[in-house]
């Protein structure tokens, strides 16, 4: 069996190194404005949701909100593959009795507010507690190239640049 030689300066670094735990109020958000036109809706989805938490973060707490504020332009032109469109049927139930109701996620994306689907495919992948709802409110989401998040100096984030297979032609 063979000796480990581990010298003193290595266990001063290990007897030194503590976990970080962030505090609300050293967290610093930064804004991110992403283009979903043609990048895939589940792959767009899962980068969201990691920002939306911080998990991408060296420092990433997961009980304090330290993840990024997000705007999502043209999410009326994501891309999804297969035959998804009309296959993935999503059910509500109105509360009445009967009230069972159903849309597919091609009606989703040709109705009044495409911009639902991908709000709903990001919130599926968010915690249900209360630190989830408070990150879902960080994600801005618009059918169209136009927002009202001028002002907050938003860097870009190249979803479709980071995976060739995030962006379908």
């Amino acid at each position: 069996m063979p000796l480990i030689k581990v010298s003193i300066l290595t266990l001063r670094l290990y007897a030194k190194m503590k976990t970080l735990s962030l505090k609300p109020a050293e967290v610093t958000k930064k804004w991110r404005l992403v283009d979903a036109e043609g990048v895939v809706l589940g792959r767009l989805a899962s980068v969201l949701a990691k920002r939306l938490r911080g998990k991408h973060r060296p420092d990433y707490t997961p009980h304090v909100d330290c993840g990024e504020n997000i705007v999502v332009i043209n999410a009326d032109k994501v891309r999804v593959t297969g035959k998804k469109l009309k296959d993935d049927v999503f059910y509500w139930h109105t509360g009445h009795p009967g009230g069972i109701k159903e849309r597919t996620a091609g009606e989703t994306l040709a109705g009044r507010f495409p911009e639902r689907l991908l709000e709903k495919a990001v919130e599926r992948m968010i915690p249900r507690t209360p630190l989830g709802r408070q990150q879902m409110n960080n994600l801005k989401v618009y059918a169209g190239p136009s927002h009202p998040h001028e002002a907050q100096k938003l860097e870009a984030l190249d979803v479709a640049g980071m995976n060739p297979k995030n962006k379908r032609s």
